[in-house]
């Protein structure tokens, strides 16, 4: 498996890699003040290493990039969104095992 870290996303290179993309992309939405957020940060890092090609994990500092946290109206974090054809189809918020994030995933794959 290699080792795929999740792609930083910023307003700049969000609509080339999310809105664009061919694949469908898992968006966590996250802060390094929350708790919850440590928690689901090595799923993700698990999440790219085993989609690698059939999908992009990116995540969003809510801090630094406000302008994408208020355009999805993030009210807490995590909020894992999936987007597919440049659109929300499938929404997370809390931490939540690996399974319920492989479960989105599978189905939109």
């Amino acid at each position: 498996m290699a080792d795929k870290k999740v792609t930083e996303l910023t307003k700049s290179n969000f609509e080339q890699l999310v809105i664009k993309s061919d694949k469908p992309v898992l968006v966590d939405f996250w802060a390094a003040w929350c708790g919850p957020c440590r928690m689901v940060a090595p799923i993700m890092e698990e999440l790219a290493g085993e989609y690698d090609g059939k999908a992009l994990i990116a995540k969003v500092n809510v801090d630094d990039e406000n302008e994408l946290s208020s355009k999805f109206r993030i009210m807490s974090i995590p909020t894992v969104m999936l987007f597919k054809d440049g659109q929300v189809v499938d929404k997370i918020v809390g931490a939540r095992p690996k399974s319920d994030f492989e479960k989105i995933l599978d189905k939109n794959i």
